[in-house]
C-alpha cells in the first residue's frame, strides 16, 4: 500500500512539473516570436569576417516610430507641400522650344499670308485688266490679219499664229456673251431675290458659292479644249468633234457663269440694302463656318497651296462683286456721294471679316500640321516661276490662262458681267463723255503696264531667291538635244545657212512656229544611241566640233533670255 501511494504521489509531482515546464516553454516561445517580429526584416544578422554584429533593436524601433509619426498625412503638411513644390522646365527643353516656335509661327502667318495674298491679287488684277486693255487690241490686230490675207497671200504654212487664233476666239466669245446679257434684266432679278426670306437667301448664296467653284474648275477645261481644237495641227488624225461645237460650248459656259455671278451680286446687293442687316451678318458668319470645315483637317503643303490659291481668287472675286454692288446702288441714288459714305462701313466690314477669317484659318492649319511660315515664300516663288516662264518665247500658254489654271480664276465671265453693269449704270452721251471714256481706257492701259512691270520684277527676284533659274531653260535644252541627232543622221549635209538661223529667245517677240510640232524619234537615232562606235576617231571629232557650237548657242540664248527678263526686275523694284 505504501509503495503504491508513493508511486502515485511521484506520478502526480511529475505531471505537475511537466505542466510547469509546458507553461514556461509557451511563454518563452511567445517571447521569442515577439522578438523575431520586432526585429523582422529591418534587423538582419549580417555575417562578417568572423563574428555577427549585434542588432540595435531598441534604437531602430524608436527611429521607425519617429518616421511613422512624421509620415502621417495631415492637411497642413499637404498645403505646405503644394505651396513649396518646384519643377524645372529645362528638363524638357525641346518640347518648350517647339511650343515657342509655334507661337512665333502664328505671329508670322499674317505677314507672310498677306504678302502672298497681295502678290496673288496683283496676278489676278493683271489677268483681269488684260481682258479690257490688251485683248481688244490683239483681237483687232488678228482681225486685220484675216482681212489682209487675200491681198498679201499665204506666206507660210499658217496664215494666223496660234495666239492670234485664241485672241480671235476670246474676242468673239466676249462679244456674243455681252450681246446675250442684254436680254437678262438685272432689276427683275434683284426684286425676285429680294422677295425671298432670309433663310432662303442664305441657302441660295451658299449654293451659288459651290456652283461658282464647280463652274470655274470645269470652265477652264472647256476653253482649253476650244483653243487646242482650233490650233491643233492638221497633219494629225482628227480626234475631236470640231471647232464649232467647242465654240458654242464655250459661249454657253461663259454666259451661264456670268448669270451665276450676277445672281450672286444681286444677293449681296439685297443684303446691303436690307434694313436690319441680318442677311449681311449671316453671310459674314458663313466665313467663320469655313474655319470649322478646314482647320481640323489634315493638310499637306500642296493642299495648303491649293487652298491659298482658292482664297486669293475668292478675295479678288468678292472685291469685284462689291464694286458691282456699289455701282448699282450709286445708280439708284443718282450718283449721290452721300450714299457712298453709307455703303463704305458695310464694305469695310465685309473685307475685314474676309481677311480675319483667312488669317485665323491659315494660322491654325499651319499650327496643327506643323508647317512653317516659310512655305508661303515657296508659294510665291512657284507663282512667280509660272509668270516668268509664260513670258518666254517657248511659252505654251497665255499668262491669263496660266493664272486661271493655277487659281481657278477665269476672267471672261466676270469681265462680261462688269461691262454689262458699267454700260447700264453709266450713260455715254456727247463728245465729252467719249473723251472721258478714252481717257479712262488709257488709264486702264497705264495701270496694266505698271502692274505687269511690278509683278514681273518681283517674280524675277522671287525666282532668284528660290534658286529656280535653271528650271526656266530645261524645256528648250531638251528640245535642242533631241534635234541635234537629227542633223547628224541624214547623209546629206545641212546647208551652211541653217546654223545662223538660230534665234535668241525674247519676251516681246512672237514665237516662231515649229514645222514638226510633235517630232517622232526615227529608228536611226536609237541605233546611234545604242551602238556608238568607240574606235572610230573621225565621228567623235565631227560630233565634238558640232557639240561645242550647240552648247555655246544654248548658253548664249539662256543668258540673253535671263538678261531680258532681268530688265523688268530693276523697273519693278524701283516702282515697287
Amino acid at each position: 500500500m505504501a509503495d503504491s501511494l508513493g508511486v502515485g504521489m511521484s506520478d502526480e509531482k511529475d505531471s505537475e512539473n511537466d505542466d510547469h515546464k509546458g507553461v514556461k516553454c509557451s511563454w518563452g516561445s511567445a517571447a521569442i516570436s515577439r522578438k523575431a517580429n520586432v526585429s523582422g526584416s529591418a534587423v538582419k544578422m549580417t555575417e562578417t569576417i568572423g563574428f555577427y554584429e549585434k542588432p540595435t533593436v531598441k534604437d531602430e524601433q524608436h527611429e521607425h516610430s519617429d518616421s511613422d509619426d512624421s509620415d502621417d498625412p495631415s492637411l497642413l503638411r499637404f498645403m505646405c507641400a503644394e505651396l513649396t513644390r518646384g519643377y524645372f522646365l529645362e528638363h524638357n527643353e525641346a518640347k518648350y522650344t517647339e511650343r515657342r516656335e509655334r507661337v512665333y509661327t502664328c505671329m508670322r502667318i499674317p505677314r507672310e499670308l498677306e504678302r502672298l495674298m497681295i502678290f496673288g491679287f496683283c496676278l489676278c488684277l493683271d489677268a483681269f485688266l488684260y481682258v479690257f486693255t490688251l485683248l481688244p487690241l490683239r483681237t483687232l490686230l488678228a482681225f486685220l490679219r484675216v482681212l489682209t490675207i487675200p491681198c498679201c497671200g499665204l506666206g507660210g504654212s499658217r496664215f494666223l499664229q496660234p495666239a492670234q487664233v485664241c485672241d480671235l476666239l476670246k474676242g468673239l466669245i466676249m462679244v456674243l456673251c455681252y450681246s446675250m446679257m442684254h436680254y437678262v434684266d438685272y432689276a427683275m432679278m434683284y426684286h425676285l431675290i429680294r422677295g425671298q426670306s432670309v433663310i432662303k437667301l442664305y441657302i441660295i448664296y451658299n449654293m451659288l458659292e459651290v456652283a461658282d467653284r464647280l463652274f470655274s474648275s470645269f470652265g477652264q477645261d472647256i476653253l482649253d479644249a476650244l483653243y487646242w481644237t482650233a490650233t491643233e495641227p492638221k497633219s494629225q488624225k482628227r480626234a475631236h468633234i470640231g471647232v464649232i461645237p467647242h465654240f458654242f460650248m464655250a459661249v454657253f459656259y461663259v454666259f451661264l457663269h456670268a448669270i451665276l455671278i450676277m445672281v450672286q451680286a444681286s444677293t449681296l446687293n439685297v443684303a446691303f440694302n436690307s434694313h436690319n442687316k441680318s442677311l449681311l451678318t449671316i453671310m459674314m458668319s458663313n466665313n467663320f463656318v469655313e474655319i470649322k470645315g478646314s482647320v481640323f483637317k489634315k493638310f499637306e503643303k500642296n493642299n495648303l497651296f491649293q487652298m491659298s490659291n482658292s482664297d486669293i481668287k475668292e478675295r479678288f472675286t468678292n472685291y469685284v462683286l462689291l464694286l458691282i454692288v456699289c455701282l448699282r446702288n450709286m445708280e439708284q441714288f443718282s450718283w449721290n456721294s452721300d450714299h457712298l459714305w453709307v455703303l463704305l462701313p458695310d464694305v469695310f466690314m465685309v473685307i475685314t471679316s474676309e481677311v480675319a477669317v483667312d488669317i485665323v484659318k491659315h494660322a491654325f492649319i499651319t499650327k496643327f500640321n506643323d508647317i512653317t511660315a516659310d512655305v508661303y515664300s515657296e508659294y510665291k516663288a512657284s507663282l512667280a516661276f509660272e509668270l516668268v516662264s509664260s513670258r518666254q518665247q517657248n511659252a505654251y500658254t497665255d499668262y491669263s490662262d496660266t493664272v486661271a489654271r493655277r487659281m481657278g480664276f477665269i476672267p471672261l465671265p466676270l469681265a462680261v458681267l462688269l461691262i454689262r453693269v458699267v454700260m447700264s449704270s453709266v450713260k455715254i452721251q456727247g463728245a465729252l463723255s467719249s473723251v472721258c471714256l478714252l481717257l479712262f481706257y488709257l488709264g486702264l492701259i497705264t495701270l496694266k503696264v505698271l502692274n505687269s512691270i511690278i509683278i514681273l520684277g518681283k517674280s524675277c527676284r522671287y525666282v532668284k531667291e528660290a534658286n529656280m533659274e535653271g528650271k526656266l531653260f530645261e524645256r528648250p535644252t531638251a528640245q535642242t538635244s533631241k534635234q541635234t541627232p537629227k542633223k547628224a543622221t541624214p547623209a546629206k549635209s545641212p546647208p551652211p545657212s541653217a546654223e545662223p538661223k538660230v534665234q535668241r529667245p525674247s519676251i516681246t517677240k512672237q514665237p516662231t512656229p515649229r514645222v514638226k510640232p510633235f517630232p517622232v524619234t526615227p529608228p536611226p537615232v536609237t541605233e546611234l544611241t545604242r551602238d556608238p562606235p568607240p574606235d572610230s576617231p573621225p565621228k567623235p571629232e565631227e560630233n565634238s566640233s558640232e557639240s561645242p557650237q550647240s552648247t555655246e548657242l544654248t548658253h548664249r540664248t539662256t543668258k540673253k533670255d535671263l538678261l531680258e527678263i532681268d530688265r523688268f526686275t530693276i523697273c519693278g523694284n524701283r516702282i515697287g
